[in-house]
């Protein structure tokens, strides 16, 4: 009975140790859906003065650009980009530093020249 008893003891302790051990960032990641229900993505607005980076480590988010299926419609505007889906691409002081990626984008754009937003 001790060893039965031990045994299931050691299997509990394991499946415990094996939950703690994984970085709570790496447990919630499978769990997140890029489905954006606001023009918002981790507090970081989808709007506005936008800046292009050349490095993934520079940028606040990644961005893929597809042609069906998309996350957000853009549409790139000249100036007073202050409705959801509307970017202003400058070279400096942007309001969001995006970095443009074919693998493992934080969200999918499609490029539109009218109603830009969330489909």
């Amino acid at each position: 009975m001790k060893i039965v008893f031990g045994f299931f003891s050691a299997t509990f302790f394991l499946v415990i140790l094996s939950l703690f051990s994984t970085p709570l960032s790496q447990q919630t990641k499978s769990l997140t859906v890029t489905k954006l229900d606001s023009c918002y993505f981790d507090s970081k607005k989808l709007y506005g003065r936008i800046q292009l980076v050349e490095y993934k480590n520079e940028a606040d988010i990644t961005v893929k650009i597809v042609n069906s299926f998309p996350d957000l419609k853009v549409q790139f505007v000249e100036g007073f980009a202050d409705d959801c889906g509307e970017w202003e691409i400058v070279e400096h002081n942007g309001d969001l530093k995006v970095y443009i990626t074919e693998s493992f984008p934080d969200i999918k754009i499609k490029v539109v020249n009218s109603f830009p937003g969330i489909p």
